[in-house]
């Protein structure tokens, strides 16, 4: 049997030596594993567990109460909420889809027009419009609304919390449902949209007075028209919260909250 001489180095600086002994090479492999890792969980790619499932995506996760009549009425015959959902290969990241919609989005054009709409504390709200009838067969007569006799649905959109009537996603909706029939018209926040800021009040995720006041506008200017809602980000958020707010009382005849935040603190 072997005899080892104890040694009077630190064991920490026999570690120190040891690490010198392992190549350089090694080290930047290492290091390019554990940043692909990091990157994979910060941006949220979704591609190694879509190869696994053979992107068949998963099955589409619902909160509800199977006893409720909405569930009854809507969601057992949405074929979409029932089935799987599965995001394109080449984009399982929402921070990449949200760029790639930012620069590769080729938004349509969309001719608003617009309407300034003044509230009681002094603040402005830029309503920008896209008729149907611009969508079909555009025109350079002075815009002067829809007709109060209008029976044609409009869709109010809410957009997220930086976004405005000029963002892409906000014109491929617009467009679409225009397109569609609808009338469509944007409320942007204040501040946004080309506005400047007129008053001492801002917009914020539990702030639905905004919303109330241009709700209760359309409603009394179009009573012929259905309206309906859109909110979309922090935009669902106070879409839900107004309807919490008013229940039944609300001159909205349907409303869809797309990607509303959950809890606020964690999103913020």
């Amino acid at each position: 049997m072997d005899c080892f001489e104890l040694s009077s180095e630190s064991p920490y600086e026999l570690l120190l030596k040891v690490a010198f002994l392992i190549p350089i090479s090694h080290y930047f492999l290492g290091f390019l594993f554990l940043l692909s890792v990091f990157l994979y969980n910060f941006i949220e790619m979704y591609f190694i567990q879509e190869l696994f499932t053979g992107f068949r995506g998963k099955p589409v996760s619902l909160t509800f109460n199977s006893c409720c009549d909405l569930y009854q009425e809507v969601v057992s015959k949405c074929k979409t909420l029932n089935g799987r959902f599965s995001s394109t290969p080449w984009l399982c990241s929402p921070h990449l889809q949200t760029a790639f919609l930012q620069f590769f989005g080729r938004a349509p054009a969309c001719s608003y027009r617009r309407q300034i709409f003044q509230l009681s504390d002094g603040g402005t709200i830029a309503l920008d419009w896209l008729r149907n009838i611009d969508v079909k067969k555009p025109s350079i007569e002075r815009f002067d609304g829809v007709q109060s006799d209008d029976k044609s649905p409009i869709m109010l959109v809410i957009p997220g919390l930086t976004s405005d009537s000029d963002s892409a996603y906000i014109k491929h909706l617009a467009f679409k449902m225009a397109k569609r029939g609808w009338n469509v018209v944007v409320s942007n926040h204040r501040g946004l949209g080309g506005v400047s800021v007129t008053s001492d009040c801002f917009y914020n995720a539990g702030w639905t007075e905004d919303a109330r006041r241009v709700i209760d506008h359309l409603h009394t200017q179009y009573p012929q028209a259905p309206l309906f809602t859109v909110g979309l980000s922090i935009g669902a958020n106070v879409l839900v919260k107004y309807l919490g707010e008013e229940g039944v009382n609300t001159a909205i005849v349907g409303a869809a909250a797309i990607c509303s935040p959950w809890d606020l603190l964690v999103s913020i």
